[in-house]
């Protein structure tokens, strides 16, 4: 009887210990952050360079950005789950919904928009709760 009632016992504060880590961070979050990821697949192999160095650092300097992150595709294996076929991405954090919701109507970010639109057949956007 007497292990019967410290193996329950046992059981109720591990599960009890489980659950306060969620809770205790859920209730200190103060909004939720978010990652924005860009995919810009261009017109001509030749916009590259200026596509790098000119136009999407823009979207970096956009003030509700938290931090920014510009790539292009890595030399890695070629296999069947791995898109190699884009140009350029790029990856934008932000510590809030609002602040991704600002960053869309900031104009650096539709000055990039109007300037460079010209040079992409397709963009296509993955955001992530963090």
């Amino acid at each position: 009887m007497t292990s019967r009632r410290k193996v329950l016992q046992t059981l109720g504060l591990a599960s009890a210990s489980a659950i306060l880590p969620f809770h205790t961070i859920a209730s200190t979050m103060p909004s939720q952050k978010m990652i924005h990821q860009v995919y810009f697949w261009l017109h001509n192999d030749s916009d590259l360079n200026e596509f790098k160095t000119d136009a999407a650092p823009m979207l970096g300097r956009c003030k509700d950005v938290a931090n920014f992150i510009l790539g292009t595709p890595a030399p890695t294996e070629k296999r069947e789950v791995v898109d190699h076929s884009f140009h350029v991405s790029c990856t934008l954090f932000f510590d809030s919904l609002e602040a991704q919701a600002a960053y869309q109507t900031d104009p650096l970010h539709l000055e990039f928009i109007k300037k460079y639109s010209h040079m992409w057949k397709a963009v296509k956007v993955y955001d992530i709760s963090i």
